[in-house]
């Protein structure tokens, strides 16, 4: 009888073990985007896209706070609307983009702050330069994909930077230094 019940506790706590595990969930890159906007000379709200992210959240759905975000994007996945716009923010102006192709943003801490909102802290790394920042985030929904049939979840979360953080604050403070980013992502466990 002892050997039952101690096999039943062994055999339960390799279960809670293994339900408290992460998993990891790769972005969809056609479903995730970043936009951006600012203030322009005071006439308007200009805004801008990235798109084209590749990573990996390590989602622990029983402590939230375990898990991690890593995320990368190409600088030159840039939309604007206005090619010319697009081209001049590649440049030493602002992304530095021939020296600094990539943005990366890999989080430090995640504070739980309701039952589905946190404040992510990462580092952000844009034109060659690291910053922490603090993104706030809410889980949208986690569920089966209905088209996909595997584990899916989707996030928004929003920050403000300083352009001229990250040596990007050319022509300021006519054009707005603050620059408000909305992320919308999308991520999947990979197909086995």
């Amino acid at each position: 009888m002892k050997n039952v019940l101690l096999s039943t506790a062994v055999a339960a706590t390799l279960a809670a073990a293994a339900q408290a595990e992460t998993v990891t969930y790769m972005l969809d890159p056609s479903h995730s985007q970043i936009v951006f906007s600012y203030n322009h000379l005071g006439f308007s709200t200009t805004t801008g896209m990235f798109s084209g992210f590749e990573g990996s959240i390590e989602l622990d759905a029983e402590d939230p706070a375990a898990s991690s975000v890593a995320v990368s994007f190409p600088a030159e996945s840039l939309i604007t609307g206005w090619p010319a716009r697009e081209a001049h923010f590649l440049t030493e102006d602002f992304f530095g983009a021939e020296a600094n192709p990539v943005v990366t943003f890999k989080s430090t801490k995640i504070e739980v702050t309701g039952e589905d909102t946190g404040l992510i802290t990462g580092d952000l790394t844009l034109n060659g330069i690291t910053k922490s920042v603090v993104l706030d985030a809410k889980l949208n929904q986690m569920a089966d994909h209905p088209m996909e049939n595997r584990p899916w979840a989707g996030f928004d979360a929003t920050t403000t930077l300083l352009r001229s953080d990250f040596d990007m604050g050319q022509f300021a403070p006519f054009v707005g230094d603050e620059v408000a980013i909305d992320i919308s992502v999308e991520a999947m466990v990979p197909a086995e």
